[in-house]
């Protein structure tokens, strides 16, 4: 079977509710992404044979097949055929899987992994609660409430859950949180998001057009401190979750694009990495959050590697509580793990952070000089993905 390679990635910068990126369409927002793809392969775009795109509030401007409406609206020919996909928030880590996996079937040369999501102007749920507000049900069904009794799908109430079941405490939670920023203002100041990020222009909410670049993840707090974050609210009386230490809202975009070896041959290009192993795992719906855990294990045992084979980690950071939790149970230096910062200081764009944290750890890997990778993510409904990759 055919090897699949990255051969190129790229992100926008997140921007905040309301923020630098709010004015952009997501279509037009996930076409800035596309055509960075092609321009950084120096190609012709006519050689992309699909894109696969994760979206998970595919409602309104994000409705009707958002990847194939982002190919319109990008330098991509009418010829390249576009679908979108959800697996919740793994929705654009599935897209490289489904990618790598049509470059190793031979069936395709080179595809084009993307995702978006712009969370201001589609809120979180819409797809759900629009229908159900309007009379035409909720997609809790009979029979799924028959098999969990008194069990609710929520990932607030899993957050505390993982919390709770590892031990985890609010201290624990928000000095983790505290570091997340840390570390996520240390590579922006030493310009390690530099390379993989497409510096577009900010429009705001109104459509004003500020003619200035955005480039710089809008969620980080560089004056963040611990007590700050301590003092923040908590989302349940009693509870240890807060919005300080869970993912921010983020509007955004990124894309990788993945070939086999007669796609290196058609660019002439040089892979950035190697897909290594790539597996998902479904696990209870109820805590929800839980499953990159043992979707890890199997991974590593699968794919015949110890988890101190891997040089690092993107592990995104949905609330504190998992991967604090993931390290718990898996063993891993924790000085491996996001070390760019994750999700609660950089944002999680929902569908867009699977290839997000894909792009980070690929650069990661190569300005460290490191070898192996690994990414994984909860998602609604209890599953994960688990990608494993290799630097070359």
């Amino acid at each position: 079977m055919a090897e699949a390679f990255i051969v190129a990635a790229a992100r926008t910068a997140g921007g905040k509710k309301g923020g630098r990126l709010s004015g952009w369409h997501p279509v037009d927002l996930a076409a800035q992404v596309l055509n960075a793809l092609v321009d950084r392969t120096g190609m012709d775009p006519a050689l992309v044979e699909d894109v696969i795109m994760g979206c998970v509030d595919q409602a309104g401007e994000q409705g009707v097949n958002v990847a194939r409406n982002a190919v319109l609206a990008s330098k991509l020919p009418e010829s390249v055929p576009g679908t979108s996909i959800d697996r919740q928030c793994g929705s654009s880590q599935q897209a490289l899987h489904f990618a790598a996996q049509a470059v190793m079937s031979g069936s395709m040369d080179i595809v084009i992994a993307a995702g978006v999501e712009s969370m201001t102007r589609v809120p979180i749920g819409m797809p759900a609660t629009l229908p159900q507000k309007h009379g035409f049900g909720f997609y809790m069904s009979p029979e799924i409430t028959a098999r969990y009794p008194g069990g609710a799908f929520s990932q607030f109430i899993g957050a505390e859950m993982m919390a709770k079941k590892y031990g985890l405490s609010k201290d624990a939670l928000d000095a983790y949180a505290f570091a997340s920023h840390q570390r996520a203002m240390a590579a922006t100041s030493s310009g390690a998001f530099k390379d993989e990020v497409v510096a577009i222009e900010a429009i705001l909410a109104d459509g004003t057009r500020t003619g200035e670049l955005h480039s710089i993840d809008e969620g980080i707090r560089f004056n963040a401190t611990l007590e700050g974050i301590s003092s923040v609210k908590l989302l349940q009386e009693g509870g240890c979750i807060s919005a300080a230490n869970a993912s921010q809202i983020c509007d955004g975009a990124s894309g990788v694009m993945v070939v086999n070896e007669r796609g290196l041959k058609a660019l002439g290009v040089q892979p950035l990495a190697r897909i290594h192993h790539m597996s998902v795992l479904g696990h209870d719906p109820v805590i929800m959050l839980e499953a990159p855990l043992p979707a890890t294990e199997r991974a590593l045992k699968k794919s015949g590697m110890h988890i101190n084979d891997i040089d690092l980690f993107e592990v995104n950071e949905a609330f504190a509580s998992v991967p604090l939790a993931w390290l718990q149970a898996s063993g891993a230096d924790p000085a491996r793990m996001n070390v760019r910062g994750g999700a609660i200081a950089l944002g999680h764009p929902l569908g867009a952070s699977g290839t997000k944290l894909m792009t980070t750890l690929v650069y990661a890997l190569k300005q460290q000089n490191k070898r192996y990778g690994l990414q994984t993510m909860c998602e609604g409904g209890g599953m994960a993905n688990v990608t494993i990759i290799e630097r070359l």
